[in-house]
């Protein structure tokens, strides 16, 4: 049924009028809740899985988060891993220590170590070696020679002292290799027979004594001195060296390391035995390699072990160049994605999420009831205390609450990406200037000023309307001719612009012609709206079928494509005005879908559509006369701009709303549209006996012109020799 909605119905500020208290400042005192708690309150069922999926230790049981960016995804996961770090089980946090591998003569051997003893064998290490190059030249004697018997009691002490002050079975072997491996360098020295006066400089050998040093690739003394239980890291700009580690090239002093020291650890070596953090989408992103790094993360989930590789020469090998031994790990791996990111990582590597058996749903949105009210204003308190803004009023918190509202366009759920709140927050404060309250004076200053900055292309279409090279018309009936509406989107900026409809009916069998599609100017959705909107037609005239007509339709002055079905009620319009000769209201535009049945169907980008087309009206002047027919099921979804509530109040704009687009053509032409008889026809002075009565004198006149036309025919075919 149709509706002239009020003021009330087009927006959601006078709901939100129970929200009423003087600043923000005092749901701090009222409250103890931090800004993630008030962040939780709002996401009750992702955090009940994700801690859920935190607290899982078996191998392989890693946790997918998905949900908008802005939404508090990453933020509030974060969180949760960082308290499970602290309270959740102990998993003995470990250094990780890389060693010259002397049975092999090249490799590299790695030792978990527990938290703290990595940093201290190093040390130890590198205390021993440099007290070593200080000793040495003491163990020759006048002729040169060096005495193994004093360097083998010097070299049992230091050992032992070490030995006692790192107790560890893993640094036995280590311990062990020390002794023999100098005894055997200076046998093999002295047999070279230098010279006497070269033998004290030619003895201390930094290639042979850096063997003996310690490469500490992972440190967990941090971690050990803030009581977390588990490494927690997040990797901001994963590429292979950055999550796998590397092998630095040898070059400048590095050139003379052995290659052990030159291993340097990724994020899953130091997230090992705990939790790694990353964004699925800076994987999708790497072209050159975000395939290769997901199937290396698979690899990683299925095998549990990695291998550190000179990825610095992987393009020009092919591979990962020199390849370490395996280390196992034992990493949980926490993924966020976008729904999109997710789906096309599933298409590409389809059992890549096999490894994920724990899902987590972030909402986007949430109902409007005065709990969660509530729990936004606390996060705006909080925010504001963390930032240092100044406060809000409890009007300027109803101002945000309703730009919340506006970004999910509708009336009873509000939006809870909370990165587009901060960000009007900072401007509403900066509007606010040296104040000490963000009033919603403030707020709505920093809303037009946002749209000023956005109207750029708007207001040159806008212009064009006004110097009458755009043909609108918002004044007076024309027939055949409405006003559709069109939503653009160009970056940041979105907007609606009217967009004159036209249609030319004559006898025929050619149907509807849309001329937009003819021109391969059209795309498949509103070729869609077309054919469903001739099959109505046709269906409405049984009783006439096969109709014999031919009318045209096209979106005038369009010239870079047509897409979407959100123009087929005034398609239709336009088409009912030509075909009955009823002129239509120029000041009132239409936006709606409609189905086979005839009912109108929801569309999108209903607020920017109506603003936009009101926007255009008040620059070419209103009169009462303008206004927008919408879907009645588009009423939920209205959260207008003040100025057009204000219009509406003071009766110089109208929103209507539609079930049916008989109620639509009924209202724009000021006639009854009629009802059809059990036998297909329609009775009385109405609009759609008025359609049958010429469609009916189009099939007599297509009738009589085509028995004309066989006359002249057979007149032609008789006349022939």
């Amino acid at each position: 049924m149709m509706q002239v909605l009020n003021p009330n119905e087009l927006t959601v500020s006078y709901k939100l009028s129970p929200m009423s208290f003087e600043s923000t400042e005092t749901l701090l005192e009222a409250s103890d809740l931090s800004l993630t708690d008030y962040g939780w309150k709002l996401q009750p069922e992702a955090q009940k899985t994700l801690m859920m999926g935190l607290s899982m230790q078996q191998s392989g049981c890693n946790v997918l988060v998905q949900g908008t960016p802005g939404s508090g995804r990453a933020g509030l996961t974060m969180a949760a891993m960082k308290a499970a770090a602290v309270t959740g089980i102990d998993t003995s946090l470990t250094d990780l220590v890389a060693l010259y591998d002397f049975s092999q003569q090249s490799g590299v051997n790695y030792i978990k170590l527990p938290a703290g003893l990595g940093s201290q064998l190093r040390t130890v290490m590198d205390i021993f070696i440099k007290t070593l190059m200080a000793e040495m030249p003491q163990w020759l004697d006048s002729n040169g020679q060096a005495n193994l018997s004093l360097a083998e009691v010097w070299l049992e002490e230091r050992i032992d002292s070490m030995r006692a002050q790192l107790s560890s079975a893993k640094l036995s072997p280590l311990f062990n290799v020390i002794k023999p491996e100098i005894l055997a360098y200076l046998q093999a020295w002295q047999q070279l027979g230098n010279e006497p006066e070269n033998n004290a400089d030619g003895l201390v050998n930094e290639g042979f004594l850096s063997r003996f040093r310690v490469n500490l690739l992972v440190d967990q003394r941090a971690n050990l001195t803030a009581g977390v239980k588990q490494p927690i890291v997040e990797e901001k700009d994963p590429g292979f060296a950055a999550l796998f580690g590397t092998l630095e090239s040898a070059a400048g002093e590095a050139a003379q390391w052995p290659e052990f020291l030159r291993l340097r650890a990724g994020s899953l070596h130091h997230a090992d035995g705990g939790m790694l953090m990353l964004h699925l989408r800076d994987l999708m992103q790497d072209e050159s390699n975000g395939g290769a790094m997901l199937e290396k993360l698979y690899r990683l989930m299925r095998n549990h072990e990695i291998q550190i590789e000179d990825w610095a020469n992987h393009a020009q090998q092919g591979t990962g160049g020199n390849r370490q031994s395996a280390l196992p790990v034992n990493v949980k791996l926490i993924m966020i994605a976008s729904r999109e990111d997710y789906y096309d990582c599933l298409e590409a590597q389809p059992d890549f999420f096999d490894f994920f058996p724990v899902k987590v749903e972030f909402e986007d949105r949430v109902s409007a009831t005065l709990e969660n009210y509530a729990w936004v204003a606390g996060y705006i308190a909080q925010k504001c205390q963390q930032q240092a803004l100044p406060h809000f009023s409890g009007a300027a918190v109803n101002v945000l609450l309703q730009f919340m509202h506006r970004l999910e366009e509708d009336q009873s759920r509000f939006s809870i990406r909370f990165a587009h709140l901060d960000q009007l927050m900072h401007e509403s404060a900066a509007a606010a200037g040296d104040e000490r309250l963000v009033t919603d004076t403030h707020v709505n200053q920093a809303l037009s000023a946002r749209l000023l900055r956005q109207q750029f292309f708007e207001a040159q279409i806008r212009d064009s309307i006004i110097d009458n090279e755009l043909l609108i018309q918002v004044h007076g009936d024309v027939v055949g001719q409405v006003n559709g509406l069109t939503h653009i989107e160009l970056g940041d900026a979105s907007f609606g612009s009217p967009i004159r409809i036209t249609a030319r009916c004559y006898p025929g069998r050619s149907g509807v012609i849309n001329i937009d599609r003819e021109v391969e100017m059209s795309g498949p959705s509103h070729d869609k709206g077309i054919y469903i909107l001739q099959n109505w037609l046709s269906a409405s005239f049984w009783a006439l079928a096969p109709l014999s007509l031919s009318a045209s339709l096209v979106f005038e002055q369009e010239y870079n494509g047509v897409e979407g079905d959100s123009a087929s009620c005034a398609e239709l319009f336009a088409l009912l005005s030509a075909l009955t000769g009823l002129p239509i209201k120029q000041g009132i535009a239409v936006t709606g879908a409609l189905n086979q049945f005839g009912e109108v169907m929801p569309i999108g980008g209903v607020n920017e559509k109506i603003e936009g087309y009101f926007r255009v009206c008040q620059a070419l002047g209103l009169n009462g006369e303008q206004g927008v027919i919408i879907p009645k099921r588009n009423q939920r979804h209205l959260i207008l701009d003040e100025s057009v509530v204000t219009a509406v109040n003071n009766g110089m704009f109208k929103i209507i709303t539609i079930d049916h687009v008989l109620e639509g053509i009924a209202y724009l032409t000021n006639s009854e549209a009629g009802t059809q008889e059990a036998d297909g026809t329609y009775t009385g002075n109405t609009l759609m006996a008025r359609a049958q009565t010429v469609l009916a004198s189009f099939r007599a006149t297509l009738e009589r012109n085509q028995a004309h036309m066989a006359y002249i025919q057979q007149q032609a075919d008789t006349s022939k020799p």
